[in-house]
């Protein structure tokens, strides 16, 4: 039988139902099963002109193969009913429930990977409830140890893969946050996700600088000289095949990166604007370390497009594309 993919559509009043009921109408070789309110997407597929049938699986593991025109849900209720484009805090709650079903779902071998739709991370956090990113909430559900990591759309020829050493912190504290302990942890991890869940046997991986020029022989930071070469020198003595720290303002040329399995950048800004303006829409968030497979899209809410139409749900297919691979593969 082919695989269960959960799917969470994320913030309710945003695009994140829009797009999986765009999903809905498409040929998927999987057993798809939204964990969503019914309702709020019945109400959607009304505001949309859709004609969907939404019908409901109270037990996972009975998940049928997916028919374009239909769309498997595991109920989850609203706290309080959506308007599109309003975020309400009340329905923060919910946004994490479904979460934590799906995780929930997984651990007890009903499903075999899950697929995320986009969150406002503002309301959760009016709403009382300390969060940071999915990444950081599934890892800590999961136990395990998250690395974030986006790709650009298998399809566009040689993928692009952008992970990263640190993700939702300010400026200010990255420094500080970088590491040998850390770049270790990430960097083990990278390059055992990328043997075993992706199949490169011998994975090469860029490793950015942390300052411009990766600091210019020190003379625009210290942190190459003291922190990451050492580091990446102790690495390669176990035959992980590192090539850094290289500046992050050339490092993302075709000199480099048809030679690479992947970039590690030191901070969310300084990898994911090269690869979001290479292929926006397109492109997949993958969380390596943890012991469930979970993709995602890689934009966010889109608050003013909700229930327009005109969402596009690009990124949702291929996220869902790559969690039925990476499903099939742990499977054999």
């Amino acid at each position: 039988m082919p695989p269960i993919i959960l799917i969470t559509p994320g913030e309710p009043a945003g695009i994140g139902p829009d797009i999986v009921l765009a999903l809905a109408e498409q040929h998927i070789n999987a057993r798809v099963l939204c964990i969503a309110d019914p309702f709020l997407l019945h109400s959607r597929a009304a505001l949309l002109h859709k004609e969907i049938n939404i019908h409901t699986v109270d037990d996972a593991s009975l998940t049928p193969v997916h028919q374009p025109g239909n769309l498997a849900v595991f109920p989850v209720t609203l706290k309080k009913p959506v308007t599109p484009g309003k975020l309400d805090k009340a329905n923060a709650a919910y946004v994490l429930q479904c979460l934590d079903v799906a995780v929930s779902l997984i651990q007890q071998e009903q499903a075999h990977a899950m697929v995320t739709g986009p969150v406002h991370k503002g309301i959760i956090n009016e709403a009382g409830n300390a969060f940071t990113g999915h990444t950081e909430y599934l890892a800590a559900r999961t136990g395990g140890t998250p690395v974030m990591m986006l790709a650009s759309e298998p399809s566009h020829g040689q993928p692009l893969r952008v992970a990263l050493a640190t993700t939702h912190l300010p400026i200010s504290q990255i420094s500080a946050a970088i590491t040998p302990a850390l770049l270790e942890q990430v960097i083990r991890i990278l390059n055992s996700d990328l043997q075993n869940k992706f199949g490169i046997s011998k994975p090469r991986i860029l490793v950015c600088g942390l300052n411009p020029h990766a600091g210019e022989d020190g003379h625009l930071g210290r942190e190459e000289i003291d922190i990451i070469e050492p580091t990446l020198n102790r690495l390669r003595d176990e035959h992980i095949q590192l090539t850094g720290p290289l500046p992050a303002d050339t490092l993302f040329t075709a000199k480099y990166l048809d030679q690479a399995d992947a970039v590690l950048a030191m901070y969310h800004d300084q990898g994911l604007p090269v690869l979001k303006y290479s292929s926006f829409g397109k492109a997949i968030n993958i969380t390596l370390g943890l012991p469930v497979i979970r993709t995602s899209v890689d934009h966010g809410t889109a608050l003013d497009l909700a229930g327009t139409g005109k969402a596009d749900a690009g990124s949702l297919r291929v996220a869902v594309d790559l969690a039925i691979e990476l499903a099939l593969k742990s499977s054999t």
